[in-house]
């Protein structure tokens, strides 16, 4: 197993992610216990460190597994990280409540990291509510009482998002966790995030390596160029490899079903994977391939924005659009996204004038794009 120093503290690089954990009858909230307790202890001796848990995960199930998987090994040896569910705005304000629980879920006397879960558009303003909420504030109480060990935070907002909750708090946080691949190191402009963070000094967590799965299955035609760079390489290699060679990063997130899959993972971080400049070149030109078969190819160059009436922010839309259509089983970021904008900005408020596309360089027929878009999200 590689290991990385943090702050004095050794840390496994490949982290053991407890969202998806394997489960009876496909239930979420029946985790198969025998079977996750399996993978914990084989995470455990091969190396693992790291063990990534939340509130929501497996309807709480996650916590405990964690908790109990782990109750049998020294306290000095591993490392656990939870989360205070923000994605859910009523969790606001109960912190107390929630951070007590999850200590007592996982039979823990501290977490060795927490995180504010899921900063987006939909809850960056409750998080920067000192006055109303002081979420954040209670955690730094926590971390002073020694409760908490590290504080940091997840995102999966836009670039400006993160830039507004560093800028209030990034003098408090140690690290963020941001989905990072070689598709979304364009499409979701995770490189713009990681300069941010790079540039502030916080340490670099990935999730969704693999993007849900999303990355390990490329056409065959599409592979060509990577199997002639690598011949033996499978695109579970190849998707650990780019986000291994991305300056800053530190632990790498992955959430394996199954003892298999945990174990072609850890193989996969028994050694170091440097890329040459031809195969970064070639998992980016792959990325934005697999990109631009969903959707549409918004270049977001806003000629739309100053000839649309209703004065919608038709590049946003248009990528939240994509972004959604990216994950057909897992779509949860244009949701948020939406459900902090004022229904007047909504895709629905488009009247079809078709001023638009007009003026659009890329020929989009944003009109149909956007219908579409609000049918998706039942508006």
């Amino acid at each position: 197993m590689q290991y990385f120093d943090f702050n004095g503290t050794k840390l496994s690089s490949l982290g053991f992610g407890a969202m998806r954990l394997p489960v009876i009858d496909g239930i979420d909230e029946r985790v198969d216990e025998p079977a996750a307790l399996e993978m914990i202890d084989y995470a455990y001796d091969h190396g693992i460190n790291y063990f990534d848990t939340a509130w929501g995960y497996h309807g709480g199930n996650s916590e405990k597994i964690i908790g109990q998987g782990l109750a049998k090994y020294d306290r000095d040896t591993y490392y656990v990280a939870d989360k205070f569910p923000g994605y859910d705005t009523g969790n606001f304000g109960k912190q107390e409540a929630i951070f007590d629980e999850q200590l007592k879920r996982t039979g823990l006397d501290h977490f060795d990291f927490y995180l504010m879960h899921n900063v987006c558009e939909l809850n960056v303003n409750q998080y920067l509510d000192a006055e109303n909420y002081g979420v954040v504030e209670y955690f730094v109480k926590q971390k002073e009482a020694g409760r908490i060990s590290h504080l940091g935070f997840s995102v999966h907002g836009a670039f400006d998002t993160l830039k507004r909750f560093l800028d209030a708090y990034g003098d408090v946080m140690e690290f963020c966790q941001i989905q990072l691949n070689f598709m979304d190191w364009e499409f979701q402009d995770a490189r713009a995030k990681v300069e941010l963070l790079r540039e502030r000094g916080i340490a670099i967590w990935v999730m969704e390596p693999l993007r849900g799965g999303l990355l390990i299955n490329p056409d065959t035609k599409d592979a060509e160029q990577l199997r002639s760079l690598r011949p033996k390489a499978n695109p579970v290699e190849w998707s650990f490899a780019f986000v291994r060679n991305v300056e800053g990063v530190g632990v790498i997130l992955t959430g394996a079903s199954t003892l298999e899959q945990l174990q072609e993972n850890i193989g996969l971080f028994e050694r170091e994977d440097k890329l040459s400049t031809a195969e970064e070149d070639a998992l980016l030109a792959l990325g934005r391939k697999l990109a631009s078969a969903v959707g549409v190819p918004c270049t977001a160059c806003h000629y739309c924005v100053s000839h649309c009436p209703v004065d919608l922010d038709i590049p946003r839309l248009l990528e939240l659009y994509n972004e959604h259509l990216s994950r057909p089983n897992f779509a949860f970021i244009a949701p948020m996204a939406l459900g902090a904008m004022p229904a007047d900005k909504h895709p629905s408020a488009c009247i079809g004038c078709g001023s638009c596309a007009a003026v659009c360089p890329q020929q989009i027929d944003i009109p149909e794009a956007l219908a579409h878009f609000a049918q998706l999200m039942g508006e």
